[in-house]
Formats: structure tokens, sequence, C-alpha cells
């Protein structure tokens, strides 16, 4: 339930960012989203970090590897391919990541098993499908190229979750990396304020960063990162598969954008493999 939450508000994630591409310069929509999570989840996660400072100083090597593959390069490659590819497709592309998790957690000794292996084949090739449109020819632009890296880049971060020292409190491990990702931003980010000029503020634009900072930040990596402490990168990467199903649903009722019976085809598939790859055994 935990990654079905969070990747139900990454879906909507997907259509803001592409909402600001022509409004908002990638770097520095992703600046304010972690500048905007950090001031989030402070209130109930600024004590805890504090309390467990010299901890995160150990392991800081640890925790700036996280933050630079999950919260600093993942985001930016997203926003990045926004300017170029649909949200349909960045949600589409993204349901790829998993096929990398369970990559990740085969080559760390964890056995998939026979069902989660063969539910997840399923779901991949309806995502291949529904990709490609019905076939499994792909023409890919400079967009979806980004996707594939931020694909690459979430499932890394994912992967290293399962390696997070238990006893860095999630709370404070969450502000950490979020104040750790605007610094390691702020180079680029003053770069772009020089170069393309600082966006103009307006309701809409204010309303989506305050939904990417709040919604997909703090709250959909709060849930993912508990979900992947609970169930592993592999099997709640099953759940990321749900990725262009809520995408396609969200483009219908916000965007107006029609699914046909090829989609539909396709999204069986996909709900097919999750679920068979969901269920274990009592």
């Amino acid at each position: 339930m935990l990654a079905l939450v969070a990747t139900v508000v990454w879906s909507g994630s997907f259509v803001a960012t592409r909402g600001m591409a022509d409004t908002v310069p990638p770097v520095q929509a992703v600046f304010w989203r972690w500048v905007i999570a950090a001031v989030a989840v402070s209130p109930f996660a600024a004590r805890q970090a504090w309390r467990q400072r010299a901890l995160i100083r150990r392991h800081f090597g640890y925790v700036a590897l996280a933050t630079f593959f999950g919260v600093t390069l993942y985001n930016t490659l997203v926003h990045q391919a926004g300017l170029t590819t649909s949200a349909s497709n960045m949600g589409m592309i993204m349901a790829a990541s998993p096929v990398i998790m369970a990559c990740y957690a085969r080559l760390g000794g964890e056995r998939l098993g026979a069902r989660r292996t063969f539910g997840m084949l399923i779901a991949a090739f309806g995502v291949l499908l529904l990709v490609g449109d019905g076939s499994i020819g792909f023409d890919f632009g400079a967009g979806d190229l980004w996707m594939f890296g931020a694909a690459l880049s979430f499932a890394t971060y994912s992967a290293l979750l399962k390696r997070k020292p238990v006893e860095i409190g999630g709370l404070a491990f969450l502000i950490t990396t979020f104040v750790l990702g605007a610094l390691m931003l702020a180079p680029a980010y003053a770069v772009s304020l020089t170069v393309q000029g600082a966006f103009a503020p307006t309701p809409g634009t204010i309303g989506q960063l305050l939904y990417i900072g709040v919604f997909s930040s703090a709250v959909a990596f709060f849930a993912w990162n508990k979900a992947i402490t609970l169930i592993g990168a592999a099997r709640a990467g099953v759940v990321y598969y749900l990725q262009p199903v809520c995408v396609a649903g969200l483009g219908l009722l916000l965007l107006g954008e029609e699914t046909g019976p090829a989609q539909l085809l396709c999204m069986a598939l996909i709900l097919g493999g999750v679920g068979l790859s969901s269920v274990t055994r009592r």
C-alpha cells in the first residue's frame, strides 16, 4: 500500500512536471522542489536529524550517494525530459525501472522466484507494448532517453535504500537527503539564474511546485522508503509498474487524453503481472 501511494502521487508529478516545462527551467524547478520538501518535513524530522547528526556524519558517504541518485540526478533528469516528451511517455518509460531493481536484487543474492519473475516479465511486456504503441518497435526522442536515464537512477536509489544503516531514522534520512540534494543543485541553480533568468511566479507554477515539493517529495519519498524497508526494492518495484496506468488515468481526467483498446490491453498485462508478482505464500 505504501508503494502504491508513492506510485500514484508520483504519477501526478509527471503531469505537473510537463505543465511547468515551458515556464520553469528544469534545474530551478528541482531546486525549489527540494527546498519546499525540506520545509514541509522539518516540523516532523528536524529534531530527529539533529539528535542523529553524529550518525549521519559517520555514514555521510552513503547518504551523499543515495542523495545524488535519488534526489539530485533522478529528478533533474525527469524535469529535463519534460521539455521534449509527454507526461504519458514519462510515466510509461519510468515503469521500466522495476526490471533494473529486480536485477540489483538478484545480484545482491535475493531469490526472485519463478512466479515473481514471470509476473515481472508479463508486466514488462505490457510496458514495452504501451511505449511502442502496440508493437515492439521504438522511436525514442531526446526526452525519452532522458527518462531512461532517470529510470536507471531511480532503480539505483531504490537498491541503495536496502543498505541504509538501520540506526538512522527514516525522517532524519529523509530531511538530510532533501537538504543535501538542494545543496548539490545550488551551483547549477546559480548558473541557470545567470543564463536563463529567474522564472516568473504565477498561481499555476506555485501550485505545481507545492504539489511536487510537498506530495511528490515529502509524502511520496517517505512512503516509498518505508515500503522498501518493509518488502524490499524488487517487490515494491513491481507495484511501480502501475505507473503508466495511473498516468493514463490522470491524463484522461486532467488532460482529456483518451485511452484506446490497445492501451487497455497493455494495462491489463501490466496489472496482471503486478498481481502475479505481488502475491506471496503464507
